[in-house]
């Protein structure tokens, strides 16, 4: 096929007859994509090409200066300089980092030693902090108690979640947060969660709850002749270990059956037995190393990986990001025996040093309670003294605050004895009351789930005297009261009855009534009822 240019083709329309095409007006060839470069000769040589279309031809005019579109060529040569637009910038300042006062005076230097840390909430909202690098776990939670304003600052900590993959632990007081996030995967949904755990050293408190006897064993020839409970006090002491043994159901990576293995723990890794229960050294396989792996709890686990039982833990590495063939997916038959494994693992691992942060978990709040009063707290607040009025030298400031604790918690129940008292008068008006005070307290939590609530339990710690109460989904204009009692959750219906033409709430068929749940928990605060625990911890839900 041959080609003519425009200065060669005839005035009429175009035309084409055997090997001859012919275009009418004034045309140009121009190749899209491609360059020209000029040879030695004069000739030249295409360099690139990819489409061939006709533009028309401008007339040159030495007046009129019309736009031309820009050819922007995939291949560019050596030397050709870039199109740049002449437009010059009239806002010279806001484009210069180095010169612009807004961006210096808001974001810190990249040299310095701050790092962003995002933390969520348990009602999805986030807040995000600026930390120092070597920021403990313990730091960002006094940190984030600080800003949010929480009204007590014990028993706080950071939750590492995987949503995607069902998986949670909460971080050790001691555990750097920055090098925790350096692990993450750059395309994963992993967060941090602020949170209430009050079960983060309750093993310290109650050891013979958490380390059934049937799991302890002892491993070295000093414990041979050593209880069950002496053993568990060494393994709290970190001294001479015992180890953790039973049965777990492993799921194998590349089958979806559970297998029942029995397993070993002990201070050099652990351990599974290729045949039955035996611990002989030929029958003892390695599993992992305890100094390179982090233990969580599977959250969901029956829908996620099709576990037999919904008490299971995994362990990982914990210096790589998360792979699911990574993995280690273990199940156990109860609470008791899966909180067992999860507290030798932490214990096993990190030693003397969850004493130590154990300690400063109790020492922390005195240190508080005597300290001045913080910045956190309104002008109005600070402004306020304890008075006791019942001397008859006309009242004193109370200055210890152990004493103006009291005094408050003193006032509050005398408040609700009154308040007890005026409701329950022949003349009083029923709807004068706040029927609905117990809306604005933290232990109340609406219509949620009991499963819902039982994982906000277990999440928060199965320590005894957690409670929340909740509506019943049951029952209408009824409530149910979860309480936490050795690492199980019971749930009481609190249900609504007349008498004397006046409205109260039971939890025993009408021997004890209460005017409203306020008064019930209050009351169960001090005496157990028919409750097997007094009621000692609110289960919250944390807002940032």
């Amino acid at each position: 096929m041959q080609w003519r240019t425009a200065e060669h083709l005839p005035p009429d329309n175009a035309q084409s007859t055997g090997n001859m095409m012919e275009v009418a007006g004034p045309w140009t060839e121009v190749f899209e994509g491609s360059e020209m470069k000029d040879m030695s000769d004069g000739a030249e040589t295409l360099l690139g090409s990819s489409t061939l279309t006709l533009a028309p031809l401008v007339p040159e005019s030495p007046s009129i200066r019309r736009s031309q579109p820009i050819l922007i060529t995939g291949i560019r040569a050596k030397g050709v300089e870039h199109f740049s637009s002449s437009i010059p910038n009239p806002f010279p300042e806001l484009c210069s980092p180095s010169k612009s006062p807004v961006l210096n005076n808001s974001l810190p230097q990249l040299s310095s030693n701050k790092h962003l840390v995002k933390v969520y909430g348990e009602d999805s909202h986030s807040r995000s902090v600026w930390v120092s690098r070597a920021a403990t776990a313990r730091e960002v939670c006094h940190m984030l108690v600080q800003t949010a304003h929480c009204s007590d600052q014990e028993n706080w900590a950071l939750l590492e979640l995987y949503p995607t993959l069902g998986l949670e632990r909460c971080l050790e007081d001691h555990e750097v947060v920055v090098e925790v996030q350096a692990t993450w995967s750059l395309k994963g949904d992993t967060r941090l969660v602020f949170y209430k755990n009050y079960a983060k050293y309750e093993f310290f408190r109650k050891p013979v709850l958490f380390f059934p006897e049937t799991m302890i064993s002892d491993s070295a020839d000093v414990t041979k002749d050593m209880t069950s409970s002496e053993l568990i006090q060494n393994l709290l002491k970190s001294g001479t270990c015992p180890e953790i043994q039973g049965f777990l159901q492993v799921k194998e990576p590349s089958r979806k059956a559970w297998k029942k293995v029995y397993f070993f723990l002990r201070r050099s890794g652990l351990y599974c037995s290729t045949k039955g229960s035996s611990k002989e050294p030929r029958h003892l396989q390695y599993v992992a190393d305890l100094d390179d792996l982090n233990v969580y709890t599977v959250v969901n686990s029956r829908k996620l990986y099709g576990g037999p039982t919904d008490f299971t833990f995994c362990i990982k590495p914990s210096k790589n990001p998360v792979r699911t063939q990574d993995l280690k997916i273990l199940c156990a038959e109860n609470e008791q025996t899966r909180t067992c494994w999860t507290s030798a693992f932490r214990l096993f691992k990190y030693g003397k040093q969850l004493q130590c942060n154990y300690q400063l978990s109790k020492s922390a709040p005195k240190i508080l309670e005597g300290s001045k009063l913080t910045d956190a707290k309104s002008k109005s607040e600070a402004s306020l003294v304890a008075m006791d009025f019942s001397g008859k030298a006309g009242g004193r400031v109370i200055e210890n605050p152990t004493e103006a604790q009291s005094a408050e918690r003193e006032e509050g129940q005398a408040w609700r004895r009154r308040e007890a008292l005026r409701c329950s008068l022949p003349n009083s008006n029923a709807a004068a009351r706040p029927s609905s005070i117990h809306k604005s307290q933290p232990w109340f939590h609406g219509g949620i789930s009991r499963k819902e609530t039982q994982r906000l339990i277990e999440k928060q710690g199965l320590v005894d005297g957690m409670f929340l109460i909740r509506e019943s989904q049951q029952h209408a204009q009824c409530f149910v009261l979860s309480l936490c009692y050795k690492l199980k959750t019971k749930h009481y219906l609190v249900i609504p009855c007349e008498e004397g033409g006046r409205k109260y709430f039971t939890m025993d068929d009408g021997l004890t009534l209460f005017i409203d749940l306020l008064q019930l928990v209050e009351f169960h605060q001090i005496n157990k009822g028919i409750l097997p625990v007094c009621l000692k911890h609110p289960c919250v839900c944390v807002a940032l």
